[in-house]
């Protein structure tokens, strides 16, 4: 017979559930790093990120136009993000070549993911504008989300959580020893 819960000084009555915890959401939440306006100085990160070393932006692969960064609250593990290095909000301001390395680079993500981590299929796109849901909508970036047979389980319906296996760090590392060189 099971005998009845004891309190705990401070937490409550136990319960069975087990906690995943996810204190970077947080962040996100709060819309820390969120820029303050719609310019290229008013802390842009995109703008910000070309600055900083390959590992400490999360940066995968760099390129004459765009860069390609791993997403700091990502969807799945492997979440990239295609970013121009100008300032730029809307996919019809793009110029010639800036829209051909987009493309290129798109590309070249879906193949390192599935080379690092065997992704079986992508959601790709951009979310032109708030309303359209970017969180960042001054500056244009075109998602690469990897995705997997099986990949969906009750955590995001639930608990509106996603669990995510792997360090961003360790992930990037993977990402740039799989890129794959230009053709």
């Amino acid at each position: 017979m099971d005998s009845e819960p004891i309190e705990q000084a401070g937490a409550g009555v136990p319960d069975s559930f087990q906690r995943l915890w996810t204190p970077h959401r947080m962040a996100y939440i709060k819309g820390e790093n969120k820029p303050s306006g719609s310019g290229a100085d008013d802390g842009c990160p995109f703008c910000e990120i070309p600055g900083l070393s390959d590992e400490d932006g999360l940066i995968v692969a760099r390129g004459l136009a765009v860069f390609v960064v791993l997403n700091l609250y990502p969807y799945n593990s492997g979440h990239l993000m295609v970013c121009p290095y100008r300032h730029v909000s809307d996919y019809a301001d793009l110029d010639g070549p800036e829209t051909a390395e987009l493309a290129e680079f798109t590309k070249r993500a879906t193949q390192a993911l599935r080379k690092a981590s065997g992704a079986q299929g992508f959601n790709v796109g951009m979310n032109l504008g708030g309303v359209a849901g970017a969180g960042i909508a001054a500056h244009l970036h075109q998602h690469v989300v990897p995705r997997w047979g099986g990949d969906t389980n009750f955590m995001p319906v639930v608990g509106r959580t996603k669990v995510l296996p792997q360090l961003l760090r360790d992930t990037r590392d993977l990402l740039a020893d799989a890129w794959p060189a230009a053709s």
